[in-house]
């Protein structure tokens, strides 16, 4: 068991929070936690204290002793962030105690809060994904007008989200419509859900109605992301069949959407292809595509909506174009597009690709990988089953200066070489995580401990048992059944060993 120093003289909440971040166990942090005021008569906890043993609490899945924090951070009234509940109630929602995230919120006023913007979103979002649009409707209904809400504007995104997904973009246009009366300003992700669901439902008449609306209100400076909503339009009329629509269309876009040069204002030539067909609609929409690149788009934010967009559309060639494009007119391709660009390859199964774009293009483009990309070829590579390649990219990942490999490294690491039955690299890996102090979780623990028992290393999987409790972990049935399983069949080659030599 480990010695806890605690300081000599005084204690301060951040040296409290370092104290219990340290333990390996979520209990141990806990008796701390409680010790601290019994050692220190005139120590106090804040929020940030509070807010640390509240995340170990739930991480760990400890939903009673973190409810008894949360009270007793009530009865303290010290100030108190809006994210601590946000968290909270998504803690609540992942266990499946919807009601008692319900039953926080609308204690939120015995509490130390005066801004509840992002737990109202957050429990708002956690009814859209359920499907729960009713309940959501009068959940919003009941609670907006508060002044703590501070804005409402991702509230009613959420809500046009969830319209436009069960092909109900007329209410989605309704309650944009509500927007004004409800002293909200559309924003750009108002104006992209309700294009792309108008577009979904071939509302095209309101969808061009909308667009034209952009003009006089978020494009009057020309903003180079707004292609990104242009191109849904664009390509929706085209896919109906209205080509001399979409070039119409596209000639305002460029004029008074994206203030294009008049000499980037010609008209499409319709007249070198039939475009009444697939092969035509598509020739149609590169020349848009290409039209909206060369003609409208003045910076790097519109390169990157364009790229994005194609590549996860699947598009990869045409994407690639962009980002040439993008290169010969000076500007730097950013992360989300190599981000997009990565996740595009995987789809299709170019493994040799994605990682000659992270570790040869990104660098001569002078683009630096970041932790979220190197998981994401992590992730990617161990679903393909390619462990052994993600083993040595995590390699030269971790020589890479300023790059840490995180919770989320060592747990696609040790999925991957368990799925390709790796079980002694996996038990490996999980000893790497632990040292780093992450904390792998009941379900990471419970498939090393099955992998090992599988191949008869006993002894390993009932050290990770030991571990695994002493990190305040309940192993699951199955976890003892291999156990006790392993075992037996161990008894078993025992006996038959001393019964051979007895012949002999």
């Amino acid at each position: 068991m480990s010695v806890v120093r605690w300081p000599r003289l005084f204690l301060t909440p951040t040296q409290l929070s370092q104290l219990i971040l340290s333990q390996k166990n979520p209990l141990k942090a806990l008796d701390i936690f409680n010790e601290a005021k019994t050692r220190y008569p005139n120590y106090r906890h804040n929020g940030p204290v509070y807010a640390t043993m509240i995340r170990i609490l739930g991480s760990s899945g400890r939903i009673t002793e973190m409810k008894e924090i949360v009270d007793r951070m009530k009865d303290d009234s010290c100030e108190c962030k809006d994210a601590v509940f946000a968290n909270l109630i998504r803690t609540y929602a992942n266990a499946g105690l919807f009601d008692e995230a319900f039953s926080l919120f609308h204690t939120l006023p015995e509490f130390n809060c005066v801004n509840w913007t992002e737990s109202f979103n957050t429990l708002l979002e956690i009814m859209v994904k359920d499907s729960k649009l009713e309940s959501a409707y009068h959940f919003f209904v009941e609670n907006c007008h508060g002044w703590e809400i501070k804005s409402r504007i991702r509230s009613l995104n959420l809500l046009m989200s969830a319209l436009c997904r069960i092909n109900r973009s007329d209410l989605a246009l309704q309650v944009f419509q509500e927007m004004d009366y409800q002293w909200c300003c559309a924003d750009r992700e108002s104006y992209t859900i309700l294009m792309k669901g108008l577009c979904e439902d071939r509302r095209l008449t309101e969808a061009t109605h909308l667009l034209y609306s952009m003009f006089w209100k978020i494009s009057r400076k020309g903003c180079g992301a707004d292609v990104s909503i242009y191109r849904t339009l664009l390509e929706a009329l085209c896919d109906n069949g209205e080509v001399e629509e979409a070039t119409e269309v596209l000639e305002k876009v460029l004029r008074k959407g994206l203030k294009a040069p008049r000499k980037f204002r010609k008209k499409i030539d319709l007249s070198q292809f039939y475009h009444k067909d697939e092969a035509g609609i598509n020739q149609t929409k590169a020349l848009i595509n290409e039209a909206l690149i060369k003609g409208g788009v003045s910076g790097s934010d519109g390169y990157r909506a364009i790229a994005v967009d194609l590549y996860s559309e699947g598009r990869i060639d045409e994407g690639g174009k962009v980002l040439d494009e993008m290169l010969q007119r000076g500007f730097r391709p950013s992360l989300p597009i190599y981000e997009a660009k990565v996740a595009a390859l995987f789809k299709v199964g170019k493994i040799d690709e994605v990682v000659c774009v992270v570790e040869r293009e990104m660098i001569e483009n002078n683009c630096v990988p970041s932790l979220r990309l190197h998981n994401v070829v992590i992730k990617g590579l161990c679903e393909k089953r390619e462990s052994n390649r993600a083993m040595k990219y995590f390699e030269k990942m971790f020589r890479q200066v300023g790059c840490v490999p995180n919770k989320e490294t060592y747990s696609y690491l040790v999925d991957g070489l368990c799925c390709d039955g790796k079980y002694m690299e996996a038990s490996g890996m999980l000893e790497k995580m632990v040292i780093n102090s992450f904390w792998p979780g009941g379900e990471v623990y419970g498939r090393v401990i099955r992998g090992l028992c599988l191949i008869g290393n006993t002894f390993k999987a009932v050290v990770w048992l030991e571990e695994m409790i002493s990190q305040g972990e309940i192993p699951d049935t199955s976890v003892w059944c291999s156990l006790v399983s392993s075992v037996c069949c161990d008894e078993i080659l025992s006996v038959n060993f001393k019964e051979f030599d007895n012949c002999m």
